[in-house]
This record gives structure tokens, sequence and C-alpha cells, in this order.
């Protein structure tokens, strides 16, 4: 099995397809590489496609300690595989867990970055609702200790932007699930403790998003409700960015509408390498009420 390996010894298992402009896929909390098959599958037939488990997911290491994991620890780690295959530079496709890591590299990493593709990123953003966020990420990591992934994973699969998939395709879903129920258990927990708990909120780093010039798209469904806030924020303080929404969808997007998924990828890749991506027209910047008088 391929493995990268990491500054602090952690191996991280990962796949590759295809040839051409390298684009690395950074999996969710409740994924993995596997998650990312459908664009594996698509953008394999024209670009050089990577995706790796996370720490903490098999057959990647699972260290021990909570100290192997934090948002800073997700970074390095796209910067791990990407040296490891000797990529310089690369689309970054990141879905929820993989989108907050995906615009910190491109905020740590900007010279490595070719894009940056920003899905369902938000959870426990907005400042307002942390508490409550820190408090439920505490509680998942619990009850995952406690009850054991299968039992997480039935639970799981009930929530508010998760109903969206089970609803359109049943069989993924079922899928789905079935692969979050053998997820390691102790990775996971501590997964929600180290990255997605201690996380900075996206809102600490407004003056820094405003100055990132990475091509940016973010991507959201509109019933995943814990992101449209964050996205729009995103939208607003990234000068390179545009913010894709999805229709009738909630958090697993890449999954439950693939096809829209892959062909806004396709497009922005294509605009992108065209060198025509478009940096914001500050005129857009409207202060009048009615919207029709400029800045």
């Amino acid at each position: 099995m391929p493995h990268a390996h990491t500054d602090d010894g952690i191996a991280l298992y990962y796949e590759e397809a295809g040839s051409g402009t390298p684009v690395v896929f950074v999996h969710e909390f409740a994924g993995d590489l596997w998650s990312w098959e459908p664009q594996l599958r698509h953008f394999a037939r024209r670009f050089r496609v990577i995706a790796f488990n996370a720490r903490g997911y098999p057959p990647s290491d699972v260290p021990e300690r909570p100290e192997h994991y934090s948002q800073a620890r997700a970074v390095a780690d796209i910067k791990s595989v990407l040296d490891h295959l000797g990529v310089k530079k690369a689309h970054v496709v990141g879905l929820s867990m993989g989108g907050f890591a995906t615009l910190h590299f491109g905020l740590t990493h900007p010279q490595r970055a070719l894009s940056l593709v920003v899905a369902g990123c938000g959870y426990g953003a907005e400042p307002e609702r942390r508490a409550a966020f820190q408090r439920e990420a505490e509680e998942i990591a619990a009850s995952i200790e406690r009850d054991g992934m299968e039992a997480f994973a039935a639970r799981y699969g009930k929530g508010p932007t998760r109903v969206q998939f089970a609803n359109k395709d049943p069989r993924g879903f079922a899928e789905f699930r079935e692969r979050l129920a053998r997820h390691s258990a102790r990775g996971s927990a501590l997964t929600q403790l180290g990255v997605q708990r201690a996380r900075p909120s996206l809102y600490d780093f407004a003056d820094a998003l405003a100055k990132l010039e990475v091509p940016t798209l973010i991507v959201t469904g509109d019933e995943d409700w814990p992101c449209l806030n964050p996205g729009l924020f995103l939208k607003r303080t990234i000068p390179t960015a545009a913010l894709a929404v999805i229709p009738n969808s909630g958090h697993t997007i890449n999954l439950e509408e693939p096809e829209t998924f892959n062909r806004l990828l396709d497009d922005f890749f294509a605009q992108v390498e065209a060198g025509r991506w478009p940096r914001r027209d500050p005129r857009t910047l409207v202060r009048s009420s009615s919207g029709m008088l400029g800045p």
C-alpha cells in the first residue's frame, strides 16, 4: 500500500490515477478517500487525481496522542502528500472538514495551490454558534468512544443535512453509511476533538481571506443550513471567490449530486487553466439600498 510520511512520523495512505495537472481531494469527517470515487473516476480521464485518508482513518495511521490531531496538522498533511509525490502545485478540493483544510492550505501555502474548491464548509464557524459546536463535538467524540462506530453511523445518517442524500440515492447512502461504520472509533473521536472542536473560526481570518489571491470556488447545498451564511461570508471576503449553490441538496454534495458537482469543477478548472478566472471588480460592492448606485 502506498503511504506518504509526515514530518511528525504519521503514514498517510493515498491513491492516484490518470495524468496531467494534479488535483488532490481532501475528505470530510464522515468520509475517506472512497467518498471521492465519482470525482476520481471522472477527473482521472484528464487530470492526475490524488486522494488520501486523513490521519485517524485506516489504512492511514491512527496516532493515539491527541496532540497529533489539529487543523494545522490537517493542512500540513496535504503538503506532505504533495511533497511525497513531487507535486509542486495542484488544484485542491475539499469537502466539510476537508474544505476547512483546503481553505487553510490556500492561506498557508498559496504558492502550492493552482486553485481551491471549498465545499460544504462552515460548520461551527459563526462566532455565535462556536460554543455550541464545540460542545457537540465533545458529545460526538464521547458517544463514538462509548457506543462504537456502527451506532454512530446509524444516528449520524439521520441528521438534517444528510437526509437529502438518503432520499435521493438510497443505495449510495447505504454504502456511505456502511463505510462510515467501519471507521476507526479512536481515530474518529480524536479527529472530532483535535480537528473539529479546536479549529479556529473562519471569521477570525477575515483579514487574511481578503488578501487571498488563489482562484477559489465555494460550493454548498441550499439545505446545508450551517454552511450557507459562512459560504456567503467567504464569497464576500475572498476577492477571487465564486459561490455555487446546488438546489435541494444537503451536505454530502459530491455524492448526492455528482454530475452537478463535477460539472462545476470542470468549468472552474478550465477557466483557471486558461488564465480567465476573474478577480472581483470592486464596482460590484454595492453600498446603496437599491443596488442601482455604485460604491
